[in-house]
Order: C-alpha cells, then sequence, then structure tokens
C-alpha cells in the first residue's frame, strides 16, 4: 500500500442530482488556507445511519447503548461497529451520544461502555457530565454537548483548554455571538444547529419534566412539556389567550444562512433529529450537502470532510419532511416568526384553498398535484388543526376517506405525501469515490494499480503468460476492468500501457479486478485518519467561582473536576436535589414579546398586570418572570397555588 502522487484528476460534477465533490487530488491543492466543513446528520438506527452516509454526510452521531440523551434512540454495540466499519471507508465520523448526566452508580458501567466504544473505532463522544473525564478513559476524542449550556466565548474557551475537541454550541446564538466565540477560540470546532426541532429552553438548562412529571431531560426522558397546550393569565386572573401552544417554537431552518455561518466561525452543521425516520433522515441530508456543495464551488476556502460523490434519484425538498413550519430562529436577531401557537405538530406543505365543497368531494384551487393517499391538513376557524386522508383523486377534485368539515378559502396542507413516501421508501441514492485505474505490464505478468481520490494506491501482480490474442482485446479490458458498480467506487480513468495486444480471459481480469477493489478497501480502512487523544488533566479557572443546581452535577467525579478547576462551591444536580423555589426553564422566547408588549422593542404597555401566569390543562400555573437586562424568560412552578 502506498499514497504516491496521484494520476486523477479532479472531478468536475455539475449534475443537478449529483452532490459532494471528490476531494482535491494531489498536485491540485488549493494553496489557500482551507477548512473542512462538516455536515453532521443525526441517526436513530443503524438503517438511519447508513442512509446518512449514502446520502452526503460528512459526520453521523447516534445514540449509545445507554446514557444518550434519548431514551427512545439506543443502539447496540454490534450496530454501531456496523456503522463504524461502513462510515469509515468514506472517511465519515461516527459520534456516539453519552450526554446524560450520571448517577454515582452507572459512572463504572459508562467507563466499561466508552471503553467498547473505542474498540469498536467510534471517532468522538459527545458528553455532558464533567465526571467522565475523571474516567479511565481510552485516548477518543470528547465533544462538549449543547447540554452543557455553551453559549460564551469564556465557556467555550473553559472547555478548549480543559480537552474538549469540539463544542456544540447553544441554538439561541446570533451570528455575531458565533463570531466572537470564534475570534476568542479561532482553533476550537464549533458545531451549529441547522435544522430540526427546537427546544424553547436554552438545552441543559430545562427542569420543568422532571418537577412535574419526574422525567429528567437530562437524563434524556424529556415529557415534551413545551408542546402543550396553557392558557395565559394575569396577575387578576384576565384570561390572555386560551388552549394555545405558547411554548411550542416552529423548527429551526438555517439553510440560506450556511455561507453566513461559516464564515462566522462554524465548522460542524448539525442537523437535529435521533428521533426521526429514515425518509426524513434521506431527504434533508441530502438538501444541505447540495446546499453546502454550491457554497464549496464558489468558496475554494471551505472544503467538504468526507470523500465520494453522491447521486440522488430524487429531488430533496425540506417542506416534504416533518416540520412545524420554520424559522432561523435568534440567527438576525428577535423575530416575531419563531413559534406555532396552533398546533405543535407538523403541517407540511402549502397546497392550495379550498375552491368548493361537494356531497364527498371537494375542489382545491392550487398548483401543486395531488396523490391518492396523500394525507391533508388544515386550521379551523378555532385554530385547532384537523387532518383527513384523500382516497382519491380526480384533477382538482378530492374524494377524502371521510369528509371533513371544509369552508371555502380554507387553506390546505400537505402533511404526508405519497408518491414522495414511495419514494424514500427505495434506494434514492448512491456514494461513489473515483478511482483511477492502471494496467501494465511486467517480466512475469500483469500489474494493475488503483488509486482513489483519496490517494490511497495499490497494486496487485497477475502471474500469466503473455499471448497474443487473436482479436482486439481493448473494449474488453476496459469493460470487465470498470465493472465497479457493487463496490464504493466508480472508475474515473483506465491507462492500460501493454506492449503487444494480449490475451487476458474476461474471468481472470474479474479476479483480478475483485481482488484489487479488496485491498484498495483494506487500504482505506488502514489510512483512515482516526484521531486518538488523552483528555488531559488540568487546572485553570472555571469562569464562575460557584455553580448552582444548573450545573447538573449528579456525581461525585463531576464535583471533582469543577473543584480542580477553581469552583468553590458546587450544589448537587436538581434531578438530585429538587429547590421548591427553583426557575425550570430559561427561555429565549419570549410571550410579552409575542403579544407585542416588550417594553425594549415594541415601548408598549401591557393591558394587563404583572405576573403572568401560565396554566396546563390539568390546572397548574406557572409563573412568568422577564429578566430584559438578558432578554430572557424564566418559567417557574407557582408552588403557592398549587398548595
Amino acid at each position: 500500500i502506498r499514497k504516491p502522487r496521484s494520476i486523477l484528476k479532479k472531478l468536475n460534477k455539475n449534475s443537478e442530482n449529483s452532490v459532494g465533490s471528490c476531494a482535491p487530488f494531489c498536485g491540485e491543492r488549493n494553496m489557500m488556507k482551507q477548512r473542512k466543513i462538516e455536515l453532521l446528520a443525526p441517526a436513530k438506527n443503524l438503517e438511519c445511519g447508513i442512509e446518512a452516509v449514502n446520502h452526503g454526510a460528512d459526520a453521523v452521531y447516534i445514540g449509545a447503548p445507554k446514557f444518550g440523551a434519548r431514551a427512545a434512540a439506543v443502539n447496540s454495540l454490534e450496530d454501531i461497529a456496523a456503522l463504524v466499519a461502513y462510515a469509515h471507508l468514506y472517511n465519515v465520523r461516527i459520534y456516539v451520544t453519552v450526554n446524560t448526566i450520571l448517577k454515582e452508580e452507572e459512572l463504572a458501567e459508562t467507563e466499561k461502555m466508552i471503553w467498547e466504544l473505542y474498540r469498536i473505532g467510534v471517532d468522538a463522544l459527545i458528553v455532558q457530565d464533567m465526571g467522565i473525564t475523571h474516567l479511565n478513559l481510552p485516548p477518543i476524542p470528547l465533544h462538549g454537548s449543547t447540554q452543557m449550556d455553551n453559549r460564551t466565548p469564556e465557556k467555550v474557551r473553559f472547555l478548549a483548554d480543559a480537552g474538549f475537541r469540539q463544542v456544540v454550541l447553544a441554538r439561541e446564538l446570533s451570528l455575531q455571538e458565533i463570531r466572537r466565540i470564534h475570534e476568542a477560540c479561532p482553533e476550537t470546532p464549533l458545531e451549529v444547529f441547522v435544522h430540526g426541532a427546537l427546544c424553547v429552553s436554552y438545552s441543559g438548562q430545562c427542569y420543568v419534566s422532571q418537577a412535574c412529571f419526574g422525567r429528567s431531560a437530562n437524563r434524556g426522558e424529556c415529557a415534551q412539556f413545551c408542546r402543550l397546550p396553557f392558557s395565559l393569565v394575569d396577575a387578576d386572573g384576565k384570561t390572555i389567550a386560551r388552549g394555545k401552544h405558547l411554548l411550542s417554537l416552529k423548527d429551526m431552518n438555517q439553510s440560506e444562512n450556511l455561507e453566513a455561518l461559516l464564515d462566522a466561525g462554524a465548522s460542524s452543521l448539525k442537523i437535529e433529529g435521533r428521533l426521526k425516520d429514515v425518509a426524513y433522515v434521506k431527504n434533508v441530508t441530502a438538501y444541505y450537502r447540495q446546499k453546502l456543495d454550491a457554497i464549496f464551488k464558489r468558496r475554494k476556502e471551505y472544503i467538504r470532510a468526507s470523500s465520494g460523490t453522491v447521486r440522488l434519484a430524487f429531488r430533496p425538498q425540506l417542506d416534504k419532511s416533518f416540520s412545524r413550519g420554520f424559522t432561523d430562529y435568534f440567527l438576525h436577531g428577535r423575530t416575531p416568526d419563531i413559534f406555532s401557537f396552533h398546533t405543535p405538530k407538523s403541517l407540511g406543505e402549502e397546497m392550495g384553498v379550498v375552491k368548493e365543497v361537494r356531497g364527498n368531494y371537494f375542489t382545491v384551487a392550487g398548483v401543486k398535484p395531488f396523490s391518492n393517499g396523500d394525507g391533508l391538513c388544515y386550521l379551523d376557524e378555532a385554530g385547532k388543526l384537523h387532518g383527513f386522508r384523500v382516497n382519491r383523486v380526480e384533477n382538482n377534485k378530492l374524494y377524502p376517506q371521510e369528509m371533513p368539515r371544509l369552508r371555502p378559502k380554507t387553506k390546505l396542507y400537505r402533511n404526508f405525501d405519497q408518491e414522495f413516501e414511495r419514494v424514500m421508501q427505495k434506494k434514492s441514492a448512491e456514494r461513489k469515490m473515483a478511482v483511477a485505474m492502471a494496467l501494465e505490464e511486467n517480466n512475469f505478468g500483469f500489474t494493475l494499480t488503483l488509486t482513489d481520490e483519496d490517494d490511497n494506491s495499490i497494486s496487485v501482480t497477475l502471474p500469466y503468460e503473455k499471448a497474443p490474442a487473436r482479436t482486439p482485446q481493448a473494449e474488453n479490458l476496459r469493460n470487465q476492468l470498470g465493472k465497479l458498480g457493487n463496490t464504493p467506487f466508480e472508475l474515473e480513468r483506465l491507462d492500460i500501457s501493454l506492449s503487444g495486444d494480449w490475451f487476458i480471459p474476461s474471468s481472470v481480469l474479474a479476479d483480478l479486478r475483485r481482488t484489487a477493489v479488496e485491498k484498495l478497501l483494506e487500504a482505506r480502512r488502514i489510512n483512515y485518519p482516526q484521531e486518538r487523544v488523552r483528555f488531559p488533566k488540568t487546572v485553570h479557572a472555571f469562569p464562575a467561582g460557584e455553580l448552582t443546581y444548573l450545573g447538573n452535577v449528579m456525581n461525585g467525579k463531576a464535583q471533582a473536576f469543577y473543584h480542580d478547576h477553581g469552583v468553590k462551591r458546587v450544589e448537587p444536580a436538581f434531578e438530585k436535589e429538587a429547590q421548591a423555589d427553583a426557575v425550570l426553564m430559561f427561555c429565549k422566547h419570549c410571550l410579552r414579546y409575542s403579544m407585542g408588549w416588550c417594553p425594549v422593542h415594541h415601548k408598549v404597555k401591557s393591558p394587563y398586570r404583572e405576573p403572568y401566569y401560565l396554566v396546563s390543562t390539568d390546572g397548574r400555573r406557572f409563573r412568568l418572570d422577564f429578566d430584559c437586562k438578558v432578554c430572557q424568560m424564566k418559567v417557574s412552578l407557582d408552588n403557592r397555588a398549587s398548595s
């Protein structure tokens, strides 16, 4: 196995359904300083992980067998090992989430599991609990989870100096805040969310699920409190809003802001969705792959972090996958379009309006076609969501299974596209790496050399008697050697350097090709750029001298970590010792702003007397407090009312 100067030429893929250009080949390296950009996709299971790779991910994150912050998305070591083996062929990295806070008695089990993950080749662990850093760890990189509440340059600098190799930033940050963090930590890869569901509270700072249902979000058991309906009342008991999903946010979509995020310093772009199905992973990953590749063609200082070219059998469309509507959140500052008060469910794509309602059918005014089996929905006059299935379609006439209570001019949405889902259930992408072949003579037969796009090169010799062929062999040589259809490779170039038109049987050529491909795959495995680093022992100062329950310290080793770094007083995690008067949610989303009464932005006085309260359907009351200095809404359980 050797890595010679590549004989390949850089591919120029311009097809609309072809994404992910190869890495630059040797001899064509751009001399400017280039930054590798990582598209990080989610995987609920092995199938989702493989399809994330196939559809263009540069890295995949997946839940560990335990302690992965999504109790419903755990995976066996065998499945993770299979994903690692597949992904590494394309230089795609696998990150495993071990980002819950841990009880004392769980630390030994966690340590054993981490060693097992290391042995199967996992590239990094995404962690929250600082107690993990005091375990006997193998040399595996640690990434700082967004559950650590990473929103300041000081916090990220501390984590980088402590040994964390990548830091996942809070979703609420603006471009300016991301840029300031990057300027303070220019060598630290910053991971930012670009798509998917939004938590209304800062990640890692939400305790309402634990307080109300005994299910800790910091331990992977979030009860989705923020998706429930509430009424909003004032201090006098007057109802401001009734039965609305006042804490439910739209889904993040930064697809139009990717270049700005890269320029601000982000290097890992993360799609949320470890509970999403495989169709979601395929569609959303492919969409962002295309968007990023278009940027890379213009901005040569950015290059992709993995190998291969992806070809799609469909056109990715974000509105075909689950969403509550889209927002770019606070990336450009506070805007009024971040919430979805009517419903926490997926609306899907807008299809048109009801034109006319008849006995067992209705007509639609719109330009998009419908299909038998489509799922449609609409909001009634009260803002309540209703859904139904289309049984039969005749042009713009729709015959539902059961006739809904529709009115003319009602806006219709499609949240299940039968035809699109049918495409998603089939093979919808393939990922291939370019390879050059050279067939040459030697003294006792022939030599076949394969060189891939990453400059891995192998040679296989074929001892074979040279006998003149009765017919020209060039076409047969190209046909037999070029049959790479069931491999991760595609032939970019074949050079044949023979002194005569020698006869080599097709079966012999096929065996030679298979042997060469196997050796090239082995070379890729051997040359995979695995990062192995031991977590260092450091004593630099933590940005704060004291930690309240917000530090999420659940075990003695986490407490020891903070003591080592200058923290004098460490309170236990809320899950370990609940505080009756604790703030349960810290939200950038602000209901006073949403209602149009923000004293900073609207400068309008509210007609209602504060404090305001959220009242759940079971009668529990939650007090709202507004901290305008940091532009934050705090949610606390109103214990006086409960008692």
